[in-house]
């Protein structure tokens, strides 16, 4: 499945396929030639964390800033891994425990969270504490899962549950900021978003291409990861590809989830 933006050919694009956005070298160059260059920032290691789905957008958004002249920007992947880990929760807990609840997500869940909580530079908050140099949330990922089902065995639920959550993503995030400098100007993350990456969800349209729904309709995909139960709109493959490569030729980025 992928999405575009209303600005023509705006892409990023999912097709359930594997963790990426490791970081590499760069592209093998042996035997190939590269027929267009789209501009990007430098490749990002998700190491030891299921946030593939951050990274790429995050990526996505950075490249089409870049596009759009608004400038070159390192931005933080893991303030939207916080800020989502934050939704599931209301949502795993709101469902009694019956919904999916972990690292895993999907492009459109940091088109949410960005418009909902906005973004902020990497070097401002980059999800590392205590002098980690890579991510490794492991052991996060098992103990909010663990906070969460204690919780729902007890009755009635306690109202003050949400700080104990967000106590741990503190514990192994950070502390995200609520201001902060950016080129001698205060921001907040909302403000940043909106001033300096002129950033609106409304830009994008989620598109995929499966044949048990009608073509030309959007249907809420049935994958566990979409806990937000995001419509895609429905295409045919073919379609679906030639939309990539004409958005390749126009100068846009392309995201796989």
């Amino acid at each position: 499945m992928f999405s575009f933006s209303r600005n023509p050919w705006l892409l990023f694009i999912g097709i359930l396929l594997a963790e990426v956005a490791t970081a590499q070298p760069g592209p093998p160059t042996d035997g190939l030639s590269f027929s267009k260059t789209i501009p990007h920032t430098s490749i990002k290691d998700q190491a030891n964390s299921n946030t593939c789905w951050s990274f790429s957008v995050t990526s996505l958004v950075e490249s089409q800033s870049i596009r759009n002249g608004f400038g070159s920007f390192d931005l933080s992947e893991m303030f939207t891994v916080r800020n989502i880990y934050l939704d599931k929760a209301r949502n795993y807990v709101l469902r009694q425990g019956k919904a999916q609840f972990g690292p895993g997500g999907l492009g459109h869940d940091v088109i949410s969270a960005m418009e909902q909580y906005g973004a902020v530079p990497e070097s401002v908050y980059s999800g590392l504490v205590l002098g980690d140099k890579r991510h490794d949330h492991n052991t996060m990922d098992k103990r909010l899962k663990l906070y969460l089902d204690s919780l729902l065995t007890l009755r009635p639920l306690p109202s003050n549950w949400m700080e104990g959550f967000t106590s741990l993503l503190n514990d192994y995030l950070g502390r995200p900021p609520e201001t902060f400098t950016f080129n001698e100007k205060i921001y907040t993350p909302k403000s940043f978003a909106r001033e300096i990456l002129h950033f609106s969800a409304k830009d994008y349209i989620s598109f995929t291409s499966f044949t048990h729904h009608p073509f030309y309709s959007s249907f809420i995909l049935e994958v566990p990861y979409n806990f937000q139960n995001k419509a895609f709109y429905n295409i045919p493959l073919e379609e679906m590809i030639r939309l990539t490569e004409r958005s390749l030729e126009l100068g846009y980025s392309v995201m796989w989830d």
